[in-house]
């Protein structure tokens, strides 16, 4: 047995437990990995890392963080290579985003800094124009992961940098509290920050999955979430390989391409956006798909409009909502068993080793069905961000910042209501935009909506709703009895609404899309929406 322990000794375990039980399937390439497999090319990417400094130092007194090595890639089997191999030498793996425009990625990568790069092919000019930005010098060595297919690469490709011998890597001992991954945030105002996250917080977050959502060494799971992104390692990939579960990849994934592999593998959770769910829905294998197989699907990454969760329940398959985000977690609810279908808009509970708490401005703890801001505290919680002091102290400390907006039942059930930074003041009331968008989406006529406030010169702001139409939407008769051009009016729409929601709380404005647009992992880009319809 290796001295590497936490992360480092997970693949090397799961070996010696279950050396023949399939890890990781590539759907891309259709190879199945076994978890002996796994460890043997972890212990061969060890020594290139090591090689190139990616390692804690033998000397090292316990600093911020170990070599790094930075990756823009989609999802695939040298990114799990990466991710063990660097818990076997105490390096830190910083994925990074293949979404971002060049200036983005080279302060990111100046901030990393490096001392490997990975880059899968097609997002060699991506690197090359973020190199020639100026803010990344470009001094660590290129790796390039080739196109199945094609063997061309702008730089050595990565397997021929391999050492053959794949046996125990003996790597350093590694504390707890050392740094193993930086995953940055989505980065909706100015570059994104790196999270630093330590081995125990990735441990205690499999833990508070496994225990609360109850996973099995059985479980297979399709991977819909990028690995560049939290939800594509700690929502499910790593408790499944804590496990000993199966996890499958893809370059991408559509929501034909989910379903098929939901009957194919037997799959038995699932985890994905609001947005992807739906679209699974409307898909034209929706009908045929067997889904018997999945014992629950879990949504995150915002709110699921209660349709999209009545086309899940109707097939039988128990939909709940989740919440997390990449500075604590991100696994932090649960729904207690038996849950009742009126807590749907809720995301349940604190898990066994999470405390959850909504305080007001001044930080006082607010009773049972007030409005506030969401706190966490949890062994799960990232130790800050990277080199950003002030911006730690603002969000990190006994209890996690989220900078979301909840409320917390008689039951202890927890409603999201939306970002702080979103609520806005009409007429000297409080709107949340998700509680109005909620209420918008049940119209049979809308998709999805996303509510943002504009000035109005009576009521200082008010909310404009930015829609995008059902696919089934047909133009209707306004409540006079003329024909609109459109197949929703304002006017109807705040007909609909009467009785929902107070009339504070009605859109005045309405604008349409023809979809949507998303960040990140699917998830709706409110800046977006707000830059191009605000006034």
């Amino acid at each position: 047995m290796s001295e590497a322990e936490w992360v480092g000794a997970w693949s090397e375990k799961r070996a010696a437990l279950s050396p023949d039980r399939i890890g990781l399937v590539d759907a891309a390439t259709g190879r199945e990995y076994t978890y002996a497999a796994l460890d043997r090319r972890a212990n061969r990417c060890a020594r290139l890392l090591a090689d190139h400094g990616v390692a804690r130092a033998a000397d090292d007194t316990g600093g911020p963080a170990g070599g790094r090595v930075a990756v823009v890639s989609r999802n695939r089997p040298e990114y799990v290579d990466l991710f063990f191999a660097t818990g076997k030498t105490g390096g830190v793996l910083a994925p990074l985003s293949h979404r971002l425009a060049p200036p983005e990625l080279a302060a990111l990568l100046a901030a990393v800094d490096p001392e490997l790069v990975v880059v899968e092919e097609p997002f060699a000019g991506l690197v090359g124009d973020a190199t020639d930005e100026g803010a990344w010098d470009a001094d660590a060595p290129i790796l390039s992961l080739p196109v199945e297919g094609s063997g061309a690469t702008t730089w050595e490709a990565y397997d021929a940098a391999l050492p053959a011998d794949d046996s125990v890597f003996e790597g350093p001992a590694v504390d707890p509290g050392d740094p193993h991954l930086f995953l940055h945030t989505g980065g909706s105002t100015g570059t994104p920050k790196e999270t630093v996250v330590s081995h125990e917080a990735l441990v205690w977050n499999s833990v508070n999955t496994i225990t609360a959502w109850g996973l099995r060494d059985d479980d297979v799971t399709p991977m819909v979430f990028p690995m560049f992104h939290t939800g594509g390692w700690n929502v499910l990939t790593l408790p499944i390989f804590h496990m000993g579960g199966t996890v499958v990849i893809d370059r991408e994934f559509d929501p034909g391409q989910i379903l098929g592999i939901v009957e194919e593998r037997s799959a038995s959770v699932l985890v994905a956006v609001p947005a992807v769910l739906r679209m699974m829905t409307d898909h034209d294998r929706w009908a045929d798909t067997d889904l018997s197989s999945l014992r629950f699907v879990k949504s995150g990454g915002g709110p699921c409009r209660e349709s999209v969760m009545e086309a899940w329940w109707d097939r039988g398959v128990d939909l709940s909502q989740g919440y997390g985000l990449t500075e604590c977690g991100p696994n932090n609810f649960a729904m207690p068993d038996d849950w009742p279908r009126e807590k749907a808009h809720t995301v349940g509970v604190a898990n066994v080793h999470v405390d959850a708490r909504v305080v007001d401005d001044d930080g006082g703890e607010l009773p049972a069905g007030e409005i506030g801001e969401l706190q966490l505290r949890s062994p799960h919680a990232a130790d800050g961000y990277w080199s950003s002091p002030q911006e730690s102290a603002a969000t990190f400390g006994e209890w996690v910042s989220t900078g979301d907006l909840a409320r917390v039942d008689d039951e202890g059930y927890v409603s999201i209501e939306g970002r702080k930074k979103n609520m806005f003041v009409s007429g000297g009331e409080n709107v949340y935009p998700a509680e109005v968008e909620d209420a918008i989406a049940d119209h049979p006529a809308v998709a999805d909506a996303v509510v943002i406030a504009v000035p109005d010169d009576q009521w200082g702001q008010v909310g404009k709703a930015v829609v995008e139409l059902a696919a089934d939407a047909g133009s209707e008769t306004a409540a006079d009895g003329a024909a609109n051009t459109d197949p929703l009016a304002l006017d109807d729409l705040r007909a609909f609404l009467d009785g929902r929601l107070a009339r504070f709380k009605h859109p005045r404005h309405l604008a349409f899309v023809d979809e949507l647009p998303t960040s990140g992992p699917d998830k709706l880009d409110r800046d977006a929406v707000a830059a191009e319809f605000g006034e």
